[in-house]
């Protein structure tokens, strides 16, 4: 049960980052609702570089954000699906897994908007007790 826990957590993420991943690149869910605010971040550099436009940089911020929910998703799962000794035998495995999920619902809750934020405190919870019912039933 500990495992499926895990499991469904890193499923929540990795549906999260994979419809954001959809979204970036297809639909208008993530153009800016006035048309002239895209035209001008596909004119205007960032400070940093003349290498790309800050459309471009907005693009590549959220799909490298989407790939890597995606990445989490994918090896939380796996591990807890099919290495959960190699998962629950690690704290430092656990530990980052939930700071990760920590750090998601805090930046849903400080700069997203409700579905992220409420799908990563849900992930996060998830998480949580999926270790939290390891630890008593190896308790116990």
């Amino acid at each position: 049960m500990p495992a499926v826990l895990i499991a469904a957590s890193a499923f929540v993420i990795l549906a999260l980052g994979s419809l954001h991943l959809l979204y970036t690149f297809h639909g208008p869910r993530l153009l800016p609702r006035d048309p002239a605010l895209q035209t001008a971040m596909q004119a205007v550099s960032p400070r940093i570089t003349r290498q790309t436009t800050m459309w471009r940089a907005w693009l590549g911020f959220n799909a490298s954000h989407s790939t890597g929910a995606i990445l989490f998703g994918l090896v939380y799962g796996y591990l807890a699906l099919l290495q959960p000794g190699v998962l629950f035998s690690s704290w430092f495995l656990c530990a980052v897994g939930l700071a990760h999920l920590f750090g998601y619902a805090w930046m849903g809750m400080r700069f997203w908007f409700s579905v992220p934020f409420r799908g990563s405190v849900l992930a996060a919870a998830l998480f949580a007790a999926g270790i939290a019912l390891h630890l008593l039933q190896a308790g116990g």
